[in-house]
This record gives structure tokens, C-alpha cells and sequence, in this order.
């Protein structure tokens, strides 16, 4: 068994929460607190707790999870930014580290003299950077603003050229935290290309991302941290189905009175139902369901329309559904607003509902509950009429007829 090039063994990392102390104080209070050997405004606050994993050469290591779940937290720390306050780390190999828009970046300096001051900071002589420099400049594509210094550069651009710098520089481990979601949908592309390349080439990546399809196109394992602990691990389409649970059991897909609302009319209850009216708590892919809300109108005069939105966990729009006005109540009073979702339509994946009731007329919107509810759609893969078993990409998946 080949030895890790990575060994994360058992790091715990705390920080001390310093809570305000109250706006006014007795004379006698502050000078007790003078001779007092203990803080009580301060807390200890765990990030990580125990943490512990192998990563081997060539690997592509996949990290999820909600945000202040400990990721950043523990790339600083494996970068050697930031120290653990137990545990220890062992590494075989250079690492580049692209955690923040210009990480390893001079503010003042040129893109020119970034690039061979960042790569320094890797470890590189200059004969190496020079040989590397006319490929990183193209992949960027900052040419034109080489002598210009990097504070005259737009986010976009410093993210290019960092990424260009830590990718092209042939670490043996390259750590990256999500900065991809600042570079436009192109570059993404030509990033997630050249991670690819680097880790075929045998390099080692660690991934932080909440773009789960990057995630599972790209890497070959995956961890799923919550609450400072590790909480799954294994192949990706795996620990993402487990992340997409949590998300779907920590919130319930059904809400009790809401009271949201203004002076027209307020939101009462969310549910998510199968076909007969009954609360589901998953839905099956092959199966119609019905997402409901119950709301009323407290004015005559008004004509609210009710809208449901639908989102997925990449925080992408699925779709938009608008009452039509043939149906839109014109009196105040207590009333349901139910749409049908229709079967083989959505993809499994974990979604959000967010409801609202507007009067179009006046573009006024009486509520607008953005993450009323979630729900999880799932699939039965044996049930499909063809033989592929894998998971499926797309934000919809109809039931179209071949021809």
C-alpha cells in the first residue's frame, strides 16, 4: 500500500468567542473583574473536532457542506495559514493554495511581479517561473494589464490570474475553496478542465465547492463535514445524497401558522402532499405531488396572485408557476393556492420553495416567504428502462417520447 501524500490525523481547532460585556457596570464590578481569574464573557468554540483522513498522490478529494461547517477552517489550516489547536498534519509534496481572491497576492505590486513572487512562495526558482510564465498569462488572459499594479485589477481578473499562477506551477497538492463562483460561467469551465488535467497528470486536489455537479465530475472521493466533525465519507454521489438529506430532514415540509404577510393578506402554512392530500416527506421522481400554501385576504378590493417558486440546492431557478387570474380570488376570506407538479419532471435532488402573493396590478408584493419549505426527490435507478445506473445531470429530467 502506497504511502498518503496527505495524513490529517485527529485535528481539533478552537477559537475563544469574546462576548460584550453589559453596558454598564459598578465601580466595584469593573475593579473585581480586574483581580478576577477567570473571564466569563469569554467561550470556547470548537470548529473542527477531531478530523480525520488520508489523502493519496493523485487524488481529488472532494469537501462539502453548509457554510460555518469548519471547510475554510481546515484548508487554512492543511495550507499551514492557520495552526490546529490539536492534532497533526503530515504532507509529502508542495502545496498551492488558492483559499480567497488574491491569496499570496500584493496589492501594489504588477501582475508581472505577482507571478513570480507567488510563485516563489511555492517553492519555485525563477528559471522555473519563467518557463511556465507565457502559459499562465494566456490561461488568465490578462496580457494587456501584465505592468498594471493588481489593486487596478477587477475581482474577476485577480482570480484568473491566481488560479492560472497555483494551477501552472506543478504542485504536488493544489487546494482550492470555492473561489470558482466569482469567475464567470466560462472560466469555471476552463478551470474545472485544468483541475481535471492536473489531477490525471497524478497531481493531488482538494475541492471545496457547492457546486455538487463540479464535485462529482471532478473528484474521486468526498467528505461531508458538519459541525466541525466529519459526518460522511466515500464516493461523491454518495455523500452528497447524504448532505441532501440532512438538508431535507432539518427542515420540515410542513410549517405551522406563518402569520407573514401585510395588511391585505398573510401567509398561514407550506406543505409539500402526494396527489390525495396527504403530507409526503420524499417524493418519488416517478410520482405527481402537489405543493400547497394556505393564505388569506384580509381587504376586499384586493386580487392577490399567488406565485411559487422553486429552486434547487445550487441555487439554481427551476421554475416560476403563477396562478392564472381566472383563478385568483377577488374577496377577502381563507384560501389554498395547490399546484400540481407533474410526474418525471424534476431530477432527484434536494429543492426549496419559496411562496408569495402579489398584486401585479401595483407590482406590490404582500409576502414573499423565501425558503417556505424543502423537499428531497428521489429515484428508485432500478426501475429505469434503460440500463445506464449512474447519476444523471440536469436541473429537469422529463419523460420525453422517442420517436
Amino acid at each position: 500500500m502506497s504511502t498518503p501524500i496527505l495524513e490529517v490525523q485527529s485535528i481539533s481547532k478552537k477559537f475563544k468567542l469574546h462576548h460584550e460585556r453589559k453596558s454598564y457596570v459598578t465601580l466595584r464590578e469593573s475593579i473585581s473583574s480586574m483581580f478576577s481569574s477567570s473571564n466569563e464573557l469569554d467561550e470556547d468554540f470548537w470548529v473542527l473536532k477531531d478530523i480525520n483522513f488520508n489523502v493519496s498522490s493523485g487524488e481529488s478529494l472532494g469537501i462539502i457542506g453548509r457554510n460555518g461547517a469548519g471547510k475554510s477552517t481546515l484548508l487554512k489550516i492543511l495550507s499551514r495559514i492557520s495552526p490546529p489547536t490539536s492534532g497533526k498534519i503530515i504532507s509529502r509534496g508542495r502545496i498551492a493554495s488558492l483559499l480567497e481572491v488574491g491569496t499570496g497576492f500584493h496589492m501594489e505590486l504588477t501582475g508581472r511581479e505577482n507571478i513570480f513572487m507567488n510563485g516563489s512562495l511555492l517553492g519555485m526558482r525563477r528559471k522555473e517561473i519563467k518557463s511556465k510564465f507565457d502559459e499562465i498569462v494566456d490561461f488568465a488572459g490578462v496580457e494587456r494589464f501584465l505592468d498594471t499594479p493588481l489593486k487596478h485589477y477587477s475581482s474577476g481578473m485577480q482570480l484568473r490570474l491566481a488560479f492560472s499562477v497555483a494551477a501552472h506551477l506543478d504542485p504536488e497538492m493544489l487546494i482550492i475553496d470555492e473561489v470558482l463562483a466569482v469567475g464567470d460561467a466560462g472560466f469555471q469551465r476552463k478551470c474545472i478542465g485544468k483541475m481535471d488535467e492536473i489531477s490525471n497528470h497524478g497531481r493531488t486536489i482538494l475541492f471545496v465547492s457547492h457546486n455538487f455537479s463540479a464535485v462529482q465530475s471532478l473528484c474521486r472521493s468526498c467528505i461531508y463535514l458538519k459541525n466541525g466533525s466529519i459526518a460522511s465519507q466515500g464516493a461523491p454521489q454518495d455523500v452528497i445524497q447524504d448532505y441532501l438529506k440532512d438538508i431535507a430532514d432539518n427542515k420540515p415540509n410542513s410549517k405551522g401558522r406563518l402569520n407573514i404577510g401585510d395588511e391585505v393578506a398573510r401567509l398561514i402554512n407550506v406543505r409539500v402532499c402526494d396527489i390525495e392530500g396527504r403530507i409526503i416527506h420524499w417524493v418519488d421522481y416517478s410520482n405527481s405531488f402537489r405543493i400547497e400554501f394556505d393564505y388569506e385576504i384580509l381587504s376586499d378590493g384586493y386580487c392577490p396572485t399567488p406565485n411559487i417558486h422553486l429552486t434547487n440546492v445550487h441555487s439554481e431557478k427551476v421554475f416560476v408557476t403563477i396562478m392564472p387570474k381566472s383563478q385568483v380570488p377577488v374577496s377577502k376570506g381563507n384560501y389554498t393556492a395547490s399546484v400540481v407538479v407533474p410526474s418525471f419532471l424534476l431530477s432527484p435532488n434536494s429543492y426549496i420553495v419559496s411562496t408569495a402573493l402579489t398584486s401585479f396590478e401595483t407590482m406590490k408584493v404582500h409576502f414573499h416567504e423565501s425558503e417556505s419549505i424543502n423537499f428531497n426527490v428521489e429515484e428508485d435507478i432500478n426501475l429505469r428502462p434503460h440500463d445506464y445506473r449512474q447519476a444523471i445531470p440536469g436541473i429537469i429530467r422529463p419523460d420525453l417520447k422517442w420517436v
